[in-house]
């Protein structure tokens, strides 16, 4: 894997994956930006977030499970000095899909915890608290 941040102006950059994507990173006015892109930080949890994410929505489709809608919601909680480092990470999954197995998504976002998402297993041996949870619908 590999990858390139540029900068652009101010403290505003723009990352280039291997796969050739594009996302512009940024920071807020007082810090000498403007607003113009997320924050590294938060490329990070998002980043965090996806990779469970696409873990959960994987395991579910081959436990042949009909999702309509799947989400992570996200929270972090970083150090108040320097380096301002995530300390806690929850992720909430909220699934929704017509006859879902309680226990299959339970075992999904148990095995991306513990066995597939490596940023979020990355995080947590890395000293965050990393804890994930889900929720879906009663029938």
């Amino acid at each position: 894997m590999h990858g390139t941040v540029k900068w652009v102006d101010g403290v505003m950059t723009l990352a280039e994956s291997g796969s050739g994507h594009i996302g512009g990173m940024d920071g807020p006015l007082e810090l000498g930006g403007k607003n113009h892109g997320l924050r590294p930080m938060e490329m990070l949890l998002l980043g965090t977030g996806g990779c469970a994410l696409f873990d959960v929505i994987t395991m579910l489709k081959k436990s042949r499970q009909s999702i309509s809608n799947c989400r992570v919601e996200l929270q972090a909680e970083r150090a108040d000095g320097v380096p301002a480092v995530f300390t806690a990470i929850n992720l909430h999954f909220v699934v929704e899909g017509e006859g879902l197995k309680d226990n299959q998504v339970a075992r999904a976002v148990q095995l991306s915890a513990e066995k597939y998402c490596s940023a979020s297993i990355m995080l947590a041996t890395g000293g965050v608290e990393v804890c994930l949870l889900y929720t879906s619908p009663s029938p």
